[in-house]
């Protein structure tokens, strides 16, 4: 048995009064009520809209990301004071630590430049380091209640469908084109409500494959056919398996050997030394742990060390009290291991 399909009557673009009043009825009935959305402070929204550029919101909510940033860093200046290495623990667990760091860059400048006042204009804000066109358009729709074109993953399913798009959505044409039709259909008397509606659309009902077609409120302006086909992307990149190894070395005094990380992916981080596996090779084998990170499945192996065969350490390796585990930002595959063995050897 087939699902019901989207029953189309009139185009979202030629009735975009009904299209808007459809939408924000829904939305005002069935939004649901998430910190972010209750503020319209532009630091916190750029905070929340950082976070969950590739973190999922269960993720950042469920685990108390988004509030305990806040609590650490409560404006645009605590955050541009920080140092690195209680701004990475307060985003650990997050990934991709880069944002941390772009996202305090981001703070410098609106202080250096605009007096510590975000601008409001796309232009300026474009300018900024770390703000593409999704940023901007967000901290317009969000923070100073404009209209704009803004788009994020599930705004161009939405859009793709709802004009029955088969052009690829990764190109740099169809991002254009999908941000001037978000602009367009716009509800310019309620436009922060409007983009939230357009969101949440995609997260709850025109989901990925097979969308919940007989209780979307805009069905009727819906013109595509087979909504599970749509959006078109790019093909994935094939994930590789690669592995690492890893040593679990820990002193008389109670102290476990580390290694400060200086490298782009996790630079600041701690971590426990890597080894090669023929250096690896002799030890007691004690635990693996697998992670993802972009395109890269990691397995982890884990070996048992003696104290005195760590007295040629590598640059960057240091003994680290234990007391002192828990407040180091660590990679969260890394933490897992630590918590796991600290408490056994």
């Amino acid at each position: 048995m087939g699902f019901l399909k989207p029953k189309f009557q009139k185009s979202a673009i030629t009735a975009k009064e009904n299209f808007r009043a459809s939408l924000g009825a829904w939305f005002s009935s069935e939004g649901k009520d998430f910190p972010w959305r209750n503020t319209r402070d532009p630091y916190a929204i750029l905070v929340s809209e950082v976070m969950l550029q590739q973190t999922q919101i269960a993720t950042v909510l469920g685990k108390g990301y988004y509030v305990r940033f806040l609590e650490k860093f409560p404006d645009i200046r605590s955050l541009a004071n920080a140092e690195d290495e209680s701004l990475l623990k307060a985003w650990e667990g997050l990934g991709y630590y880069r944002r941390a760091r772009m996202i305090r860059e981001t703070a410098r400048a609106i202080l250096e430049i605009h007096g510590g006042v975000f601008p409001e204009k796309e232009a300026e804000l474009l300018e900024l380091p770390g703000i593409g066109h999704y940023t901007a358009a967000a901290l317009r729709a969000f923070a100073f209640d404009r209209v704009s074109g803004l788009v994020d993953g599930n705004v161009s399913r939405v859009l793709s469908r709802l004009m029955d798009d088969y052009r690829c959505v990764d190109a740099t044409i169809t991002m254009r084109a999908q941000r001037l039709r978000a602009e367009k259909l716009c509800d310019p008397e309620h436009p922060r409500r409007h983009h939230y509606a357009m969101m949440e659309l995609g997260q709850t009902i025109c989901r990925p494959g097979i969308p919940h077609c007989e209780i979307c409120p805009v069905s009727g302006f819906c013109k595509t056919r087979t909504p599970e086909k749509l959006p078109v992307k790019k093909p994935r990149t094939k994930t590789t398996e690669v592995s690492e190894y890893a040593i679990w070395a820990r002193d008389d005094a109670g102290r476990v050997l580390l290694h400060h990380e200086s490298g782009n992916r996790r630079n600041g981080l701690w971590k426990l030394p890597l080894r090669t596996p023929e250096q690896c090779s002799p030890l007691k084998h004690v635990t693996n742990e697998t992670y993802a990170i972009t395109r890269y499945k990691v397995r982890l192996a884990i070996y048992l060390s003696d104290p005195e065969r760590e007295s040629d350490m590598q640059s960057g390796d240091q003994w680290i009290a234990a007391g002192r585990l828990h407040d180091m930002p660590m990679a969260a595959p890394f933490r897992r291991v630590v918590e796991r063995l600290l408490p056994d050897f």
